[in-house]
């Protein structure tokens, strides 16, 4: 079996935490590079940057978990190289960025994949299973987590391209465009925007599903217990998916949980489509994104340090 070379691009708090584990307990990839301006890695080659990791060291692959700012230009040197390449999410600043990538990667003929780490936890494929044959009634969705616990330090999250509350926020909608059988749209929204910073810390969206109401709130400000639910109340009942897609509990039925496989399950779909010379480009959390920063009240609130 042909194990394929992987360069891995930022090696911050995600990279750490999930991608190296991921990686190293997967057999179809070696780890053979590191591109990054502050981290380092044991045991393989360290680089300053992208291009200097693909001109010293050969690569099939190339993994970006770089903040979405600035990930077109380093993705697109991969891609002209002839590496196949995995986006962390968002996998772009902007939607046209992406959809160039998706271009160039279909002109050099190799495989270019946005993930969504939330669509691999555990409950979302049965979720999407049992609301294929259910009318939606409602939606809604709470996704509240603290910034300082995940994402400490980190100025460019609340910077312009950071996505302030829609980095953790766009995981509810990766996992609602997945499991929803009828596209979701936003029709109002409001941003509580720190003074001083670009990205905001709270959110509120009223959503639509076919003839169905919903809403999503998002705020970066949780201590303690964090929130990552989704309720749909359907002519069934009430599907919840709670910790983040982990644990799911249809109607009548006890919770169900599984372990978090989440990164790994990533990197399975990544080797599988390198192997069957294919894509998966899917923008639909981010067109929400982006129509959200379109139709949202801005809110000015006090400032916010880390």
């Amino acid at each position: 079996m042909h194990r394929f070379r992987l360069g891995l691009v930022g090696i911050g708090k995600i990279a750490r935490d999930q991608h190296l584990p991921a990686i190293s307990g997967n057999d179809r990839f070696e780890l053979a590079a590191i591109a990054s301006r502050h981290g380092r890695v044991d045991g393989v080659p360290n680089y300053p940057d992208t291009a200097a990791m693909i001109a010293g060291t050969e690569l099939d692959a190339v993994s970006f978990c770089t903040p979405p700012e600035g990930r077109h230009d380093l993705a697109r040197i991969a891609i002209a190289a002839g590496k196949h390449v995995m986006l962390e999410k968002p996998p772009a600043a902007t939607l046209s960025e992406i959809e160039a990538l998706a271009e160039f990667a279909r002109e050099k003929d190799v495989t270019l994949f946005t993930s969504w780490h939330s669509r691999e936890a555990a409950g979302v494929g049965p979720a999407r299973a049992w609301l294929s044959r259910r009318e939606i009634k409602a939606v809604r969705i709470d996704w509240r987590e603290d910034i300082r616990r995940w994402h400490p330090g980190q100025e460019w999250i609340l910077a312009p391209g950071g996505f302030g509350v829609f980095d953790p926020g766009i995981n509810a909608l990766s996992i609602a465009t997945a499991i929803l059988p009828a596209p979701l749209f936003v029709e109002a929204a409001t941003m509580d925007v720190p003074i001083g910073r670009a990205g905001p810390l709270a959110a509120e969206l009223q959503l639509r599903c076919g003839d169905a109401k919903g809403r999503a709130s998002f705020d970066f400000l949780q201590t303690g217990p964090q929130t990552w639910d989704i309720e749909v109340d359907t002519d069934a009942g009430t599907l919840r998916l709670s910790l983040g897609g982990s644990v799911l509990q249809l109607p009548g039925e006890a919770e169900c949980t599984e372990p978090d496989q989440e990164y790994p399950r990533l990197y399975a779909r990544f080797a599988e489509f390198i192997a069957n010379g294919t894509s998966e480009v899917d923008v639909r959390p981010m067109r929400l994104v982006a129509d959200a920063f379109l139709l949202a009240e801005r809110r000015e609130t006090e400032p916010f340090e880390f």
